[in-house]
């Protein structure tokens, strides 16, 4: 099996971006636009297409439930990067969760060694990597908290066995990123977590005294383009730049506005306030409130982690998280009046 793509190729032949319109997705796609990619975006046609206004890219419509317009996407195409997955860990249901994480991507992985695709770039989550390693967490260690685990993150392992089985069974040329949490500029969305972080500039957000691992999403679309020319089949790749306390990352925010810092939640009191507002919405008939005991556990779920593996084989190097907070807060200042 070839464990390498060359430019020439991957140039030759459109690389198709799935879910290009997400904040992770459209950052990967710009990049490809910039190095002269031709590029076909796959999108839903319900999608917001903001993220990616003005660029010179063939946009495909479709589904990855739907197994037809998925191969009439990936039809021609050289490498694809992957970037479709539905993170909303505080669903009451969890169906809509392993319909698009595990039972899409089945979809999609079938359509990929069919069409003898050159290079599968799986954008998976930091939440796959152990917790209990006693080290800072690092992708040759088995993932350890399946019974802890709520069933977003049980999906998101499943996804990535799905990959690894079909590189071993099939020989999908997959690679696999373990990306952090995403902040930096272009967020149209916005993420919850970006709206979070600009927030707390406005001290209309409470910092939770919990580890926070993050990366900006300029860096972690930069790993998806090496990991298709340096990433080797099967393996996978911790994309984290720095880890510190989300209210050390929100006075940072805060502080680049000229605002005061905003004030800290213990966890313990998180936890409190979290029962009662699942206790309060249920009462009411709210269902999906993001503000819920499965949020306030993986905020805390994770700490340190590793990305020498990433430094070393894809020549990754992320930039300062400073300038990250800046460009980010430049990027809702200008576009949130």
């Amino acid at each position: 099996m070839n464990t390498s793509v060359t430019n020439d190729y991957a140039s030759s032949s459109p690389a198709l971006v799935m879910g290009a319109n997400g904040f992770m997705g459209s950052h990967v796609t710009r990049l490809l636009v910039a190095q002269g990619r031709s590029v076909r975006a796959m999108v839903r046609p319900t999608s917001d297409l903001s993220a990616l206004e003005g660029l010179n890219i063939e946009i495909c419509y479709g589904d990855i439930s739907d197994s037809d317009s998925v191969r009439a996407a990936m039809r021609g195409c050289g490498s694809i990067f992957y970037n479709v997955v539905d993170t909303r860990a505080w669903l009451v249901d969890s169906t809509p969760l392993y319909r698009t994480n595990v039972d899409g991507l089945a979809n999609v992985l079938d359509a990929a060694v069919a069409e003898n695709i050159t290079r599968f770039v799986f954008t998976s989550s930091m939440v796959t990597l152990p917790r209990h390693s006693g080290s800072p967490a690092q992708e040759d260690q088995a993932f350890d908290w399946w019974d802890e685990a709520p069933d977003y993150v049980k999906t998101r392992v499943l996804a990535e066995k799905a990959v690894t089985d079909a590189v071993s069974e099939r020989g999908l040329p997959a690679v696999m990123l373990c990306v952090a949490n995403t902040y930096g500029p272009d967020d149209f969305g916005p993420t919850p977590h970006g709206n979070a972080l600009w927030q707390a500039t406005k001290r209309k957000n409470t910092a939770l005294d919990c580890s926070l691992p993050t990366v900006d999403v300029r860096d972690a679309a930069q790993a998806c383009l090496l990991a298709e020319t340096k990433g080797r089949i099967g393996e996978r790749y911790a994309i984290v730049s720095e880890c510190l306390r989300q209210q050390d990352f929100y006075a940072m925010a805060a502080e680049s506005m000229g605002s005061e810092k905003p004030a800290v939640l213990s966890m313990r009191k998180a936890y409190v306030f979290a029962t009662i507002a699942e206790v309060i919405n249920r009462l009411r008939g709210i269902k999906d409130a993001k503000f819920c005991r499965t949020s306030m556990f993986l905020s805390e779920a994770f700490g340190p982690m590793n990305h020498a593996k990433a430094a070393a084989e894809l020549g990754w190097a992320p930039r300062p998280l400073s300038e990250t907070v800046s460009d980010a807060i430049a990027w809702y200042r200008n576009h949130n009046p």
